[in-house]
């Protein structure tokens, strides 16, 4: 099943955020999308808001734009730190990350 296919299985909103505390700050999830994800002055990564304003607050999520989902995922799946957290914003699921079913 393609991601795609996924998101519209799925068919909700998402959200994404980051555990700092877990961050390596080795900038994979930039890598993948940029426009979600950015390594601050502290060299640990955060998620942007949808206006592309860094997110610093403990917890801080952002929605999961739907061109980009598949990079949110892949970046959620290669961080070494596996501190990527991808949620359903519902009923706060982890969908992809290190606590998703």
């Amino acid at each position: 099943m393609s991601v795609q296919l996924e998101a519209e299985v799925v068919g909700e909103a998402l959200e994404v955020w980051i555990d700092q505390d877990l961050c390596t700050g080795d900038g994979i999830c930039a890598q993948y999308a940029p426009e979600v994800f950015e390594l601050d002055i502290d060299g640990l990564a955060y998620v942007k808001s949808p206006q592309e304003e860094l997110l610093q607050d403990k917890g801080a999520t952002t929605p999961v734009p739907l061109p980009l989902l598949t990079d949110v995922i892949d970046s959620a799946k290669e961080c070494p730190g596996e501190c990527i957290h991808v949620r359903r914003v519902s009923d706060g699921t982890e969908m992809y990350g290190p606590d998703a079913g």
